[in-house]
């Protein structure tokens, strides 16, 4: 057995192909023990960014596997780190006989849920907003959540974003040489002038960015969809003709939706999030009330609420908030369909319905300046952002050193986007949505 000596802290292993069995599986190993470990196991070294095919053994120098192994070298790795890649046979078995003996080396363990990511953003491989489009890109359901995704993993919000803060320190420089420097000669008098108006083009650029309509949440998050109406007014049929399956209970007797069902649809690449709820009515039973006053949270919270009417019904709503609403007649059974009527039993009378539904995310998805906002978090700094730079920007009857402090509190707004300053607190819950293994 190969004896590994001490180093400056743990190097990582774990599964990072997914569930088990399978034709291959992937283990990825990260950290200072890398070098070292091909000798152990493989019992030569490997040559960098090259694969080969390769015997693993365990320190009995029994054969585990015959694998397929990659060497990476430091700061040529997705972590930053020496790292090795195994491809080995998927069977649940083989995996946990080379995790094993992976980790019965010193310094070895098992990696935590994202750990491997969070290295790569510790040694500047990638900022937060890359980090964050990575955990999307696995999750990504839809070809617009995948590009929308993959866009965050090529660095384009980092660039843009770290091209703003960068903006914003040459503008600061700008305004606090006149007041730090304005006893020197060759010091120009009117510098903060010109910085005041490279301010207002940033502001410009920001504002643009941020008045979006929230596509990009929409896109990653979902198009959330309330269906609601009185009972019996066909919520749950529509429900089902849409997803093509039985997703809600369907039934004459009113009243038998208690709860929100939450089904997804994939419209033309586009996730759309649909809910049935509680038929409303006023009602002293606690259930069904219940289920009425979460019917109205859920419409409150959506991008849009249908409210449905059966044919022979008065066209009252129900719902009183501020979430846009279509209006629908149900239960139009008639061949002679229009607009704003449907009948679940003959599928062109959907057709308008989806139609509408596309054209209202392609509408609002087209906004923007093509680099999109996914996150709340990102849209809360950078807006917050936006207020310091409106109020530096005001006549100079404010102080110039508070419009100055102004300029310093927005650039670190922006750098909590990506991570460059005081996210510490941040990272644990950011980290916490990966998978071990990425």
């Amino acid at each position: 057995m190969v004896q590994i000596t001490e180093v400056s802290h743990d190097t990582i292993v774990a599964l990072s192909s997914g569930q088990l069995p399978s034709g291959v599986a992937i283990i990825r190993v990260s950290g200072p023990a890398c070098d070292l470990l091909e000798n152990a196991v493989f019992r030569s070294s490997l040559p960098v960014r090259k694969a080969v095919l390769r015997h693993l053994y365990n320190s009995s120098n029994e054969l585990l596997d015959e694998v397929l192994a990659l060497k990476f070298a430091e700061g040529k790795s997705f972590t930053g780190e020496p790292c090795l890649e195994i491809h080995a046979h998927g069977g649940r078995a083989v995996v946990s006989a080379i995790l094993d003996e992976l980790c019965s080396h010193p310094n070895i363990r098992l990696a935590d849920a994202g750990e491997f990511t969070r290295r790569a953003f510790e040694n500047g491989r990638l900022d937060l907003t890359e980090v964050d489009g990575i955990a999307d890109l696995i999750s990504s359901e839809t070809e617009s959540q995948r590009k929308l995704a993959l866009d965050q993993t090529q660095g384009k919000l980092r660039s843009l974003y770290e091209g703003w803060r960068q903006e914003l320190i040459h503008i600061r420089a700008m305004i606090e040489a006149e007041f730090d420097f304005s006893d020197e000669e060759d010091v120009p008098t009117d510098i903060s002038a010109a910085g005041f108006e490279r301010l207002n083009a940033l502001i410009d650029s920001i504002s643009k960015h941020l008045d979006d309509n929230r596509a990009g949440e929409i896109i990653r998050d979902g198009f959330s969809v309330a269906i609601m109406g009185k009972p019996n007014s066909g919520k749950s049929s529509l429900l089902n003709a849409l997803v093509k399956r039985d997703a809600a209970i369907v039934s004459d007797r009113a009243g038998t939706t208690r709860d929100v069902i939450e089904v997804r649809l994939d419209l033309n690449g586009y996730e759309v999030r649909l809910f049935d709820t509680a038929g409303i009515r006023s009602t002293n039973e606690s259930v069904e009330a219940e289920g009425i006053r979460r019917a109205h949270s859920i419409a409150d919270e959506s991008d849009l609420v249908i409210w449905l009417t059966a044919q022979g019904e008065d066209e009252d709503l129900g719902y009183k908030g501020t979430t846009p609403v279509l209006p629908i007649r149900s239960k139009d059974d008639l061949l002679e369909f229009s607009e704003n009527s449907i009948s679940v039993k003959h599928s062109d009378g959907l057709n308008w319905l989806l139609r509408a539904l596309s054209d209202q995310l392609d509408e609002l998805t087209s906004l923007g300046d093509g680099l999109l906002i996914s996150r709340k978090r990102y849209r809360d700094q950078i807006a917050k952002a936006l207020d310091y730079l409106v109020s530096a920007s005001r006549p100079a009857a404010i102080d110039m050193e508070l419009r100055a402090d102004d300029l310093r509190l927005a650039g670190d707004c922006i750098g909590r986007v990506t991570g460059v300053v005081d996210v510490e607190d941040l990272l644990d819950v950011i980290f916490a949505e990966f998978c071990v293994g990425k």
